[in-house]
């Protein structure tokens, strides 16, 4: 199977834990697009989708599915995306779209968060992807420097600005035995938004294409 193949075999598989009736929320990238195209199959069963960006709005949108507001959502039973790095213990690194900071808001929202990921995503240790960092624009040197100290080599993503007005800083050299704390540890760095770990709420379930099928990894 082809690596598109093994995205649209685990966003099948994905839809099976969507509820009937219910908003459900829908990350960003390549993996998720596909998982987008499959929920248009059931549109009319849902009563909705949160976007994690623009570009997830609007393909949702183009595919006639309602996107409701984040603020005007009490219950989110379920929330799919992928990954750019995921571990057996389902802590991730995600941001390579540059939408971390609203994929982190709605999966903190969200009752259970399912990752879809082809086998190239599974890893032992994460920080072999460049970590990214969402950054206030006039923080980018301060965050840097500070970066560095941790054992970071980052670099400014050219020509892109996020959804939310700000910069990302990818950060390489990384090798992230302690995801937790490092998690942390960034977030109290100031200038940054947020940044690209999701460890403290990683994902409950995996659903991670090989090709053997489909193989599901649940929170222990």
């Amino acid at each position: 199977m082809t690596q598109d193949e093994l995205k649209q075999a685990v966003a099948r598989e994905a839809i099976k834990y969507v509820v009937e009736d219910a908003i459900v929320g829908v990350g960003t990238g390549s993996t998720a697009n596909y998982f987008i195209d499959e929920l248009a199959k059931l549109k009319s069963r849902i009563d909705g989708a949160v976007a994690s960006s623009q570009a997830t709005a609007e393909r949702l949108k183009s595919h006639g599915i309602r996107v409701v507001d984040l603020n005007s959502v009490n219950e989110l039973p379920v929330y799919v995306d992928g990954a750019d790095e995921i571990t057996e213990h389902l802590a991730m690194i995600k941001g390579g779209g540059g939408a971390l900071t609203r994929e982190k808001i709605v999966a903190a929202v969200a009752q259970k968060f399912v990752c879809i990921a082809d086998a190239s995503k599974l890893v032992g240790v994460l920080g072999k992807f460049p970590l990214p960092i969402e950054v206030i624009p006039m923080a980018r040197s301060h965050v840097g420097r500070e970066l560095v100290k941790l054992g970071g080599q980052p670099a400014l993503r050219q020509g892109f600005t996020t959804d939310n007005g700000n910069l990302i800083l990818d950060v390489y050299g990384l090798s992230i035995l302690k995801p937790l704390e490092l998690e942390a540890e960034l977030n109290n760095i100031v200038g940054v938004v947020s940044n690209g770990l999701f460890a403290r709420r990683g994902a409950d379930v995996l659903l991670l294409g090989d090709a053997a099928g489909v193989r599901t990894i649940k929170k222990k």
